[in-house]
């Protein structure tokens, strides 16, 4: 059965009014063209230099406190969260976005935080209206919006990497500079669902203004360690992962840094209990089988590479669920 994203469960009805002739709506159109970044190499090319130190300098900045239902976060149906006893409930979570300076290619973001207008009533946000109301985005406590921290850089924006293109994800890319180039997996404008009918405008204005979306190459793999994987800067410093199930084009990253190997997973794992248990996202992803199937592979390579530091999607390892 066709699992839903994180606003579905408060959407549906509406959605399906409107839907009457017209099921089935792109999440965007803004338009997409192939990317101009990432070499598709073998997972193994990727594990022959994973523990490696490189030259990349990772920051993971939280743009936003914030809270959803846990049975969005986690697969309550999974056994290990039934004999866990987890019920559903809100669950509190934060908002990232993870800041990547290569030497020679710049300065990159992994997702794009919050968008300044967010946090003023007065200005028209991109995500607004009904979609933010059920988003619940007056409960976000922000510390930095994506606007303000963009302009303490000393140096700019060389481009985004989403991880995917669900509303939280792409909630700064407002304030994303219309010339920077926003890179993504397959699929992800063209994923079509009832619920694009009211998310779909809010995406297209997250996107106003920028060139068309960029599309990563992944090249499938028989019998490697991942789907597909990119060295996105063709000299194994940055690897894009292809990890479908949350959405057809999720994508987690991984940078060589001095310090050793950070992978972002992008919401392949949501909450620090579901990482360290192996259960799967919950009714957030479109495919829950195939997100069980990416969460494996992405905890076995963490497993085998024991100094790999890992960043979730949206809270940090060591963080206890609110549930008991």
């Amino acid at each position: 059965m066709r699992t839903r994203s994180p606003i579905s469960h408060t959407v549906t009805a509406l959605a399906c009014a409107l839907a009457l002739g017209a099921a089935g709506c792109r999440a965007t159109n803004h338009p997409v063209e192939p990317a101009d970044l990432g070499t598709p190499r073998p997972s193994a090319e990727l594990l022959a230099v994973i523990d490696e130190p490189g030259p990349i300098q990772v920051e993971t900045v939280a743009g936003a406190d914030w809270e959803v239902a846990l049975s969005g976060l986690l697969n309550l149906d999974h056994p290990k969260a039934q004999t866990a006893g987890l019920e559903d409930g809100v669950e509190p979570i934060q908002v990232y976005f993870h800041a990547l300076r290569h030497p020679e290619h710049g300065l990159y973001m992994v997702d794009t935080g919050v968008e300044r207008a967010l946090t003023r009533p007065d200005e028209d946000a991109a995500i607004r209206g009904i979609v933010a109301r059920f988003m619940k985005v007056e409960a976000m406590k922000v510390h930095i919006d994506t606007a303000t921290w963009l302009s303490r850089q000393s140096q700019p924006l060389s481009g985004v990497f989403l991880t995917h293109l669900h509303l939280d994800h792409v909630s700064g890319l407002a304030d994303v500079p219309a010339d920077v180039p926003v890179y993504l997996g397959p699929g992800e404008t063209a994923l079509r669902s009832v619920e694009n009918l009211v998310v779909g405008p809010n995406l297209s204005r997250a996107a106003a203004g920028k060139g068309p979306l960029r599309e990563w190459g992944f090249v499938p793999e028989k019998d490697g360690a991942f789907e597909a994987v990119l060295d996105v800067f063709g000299d194994g410093s940055l690897w894009a992962i292809h990890v479908p199930g949350h959405t057809p084009g999720s994508t987690a990253f991984l940078a060589r840094t001095p310090e050793g190997p950070v992978l972002m997973v992008g919401d392949a794992s949501h909450t620090a209990w579901g990482w360290e248990n192996g259960v799967e996202p919950g009714s957030f992803s479109a495919d829950q089988p195939a997100s069980a199937a990416s969460l494996a592979r992405l905890r076995r390579l963490a497993a085998e590479h024991r100094g790999v530091d890992v960043r979730l999607g949206h809270q940090t390892l060591g963080v206890r669920l609110a549930r008991p």
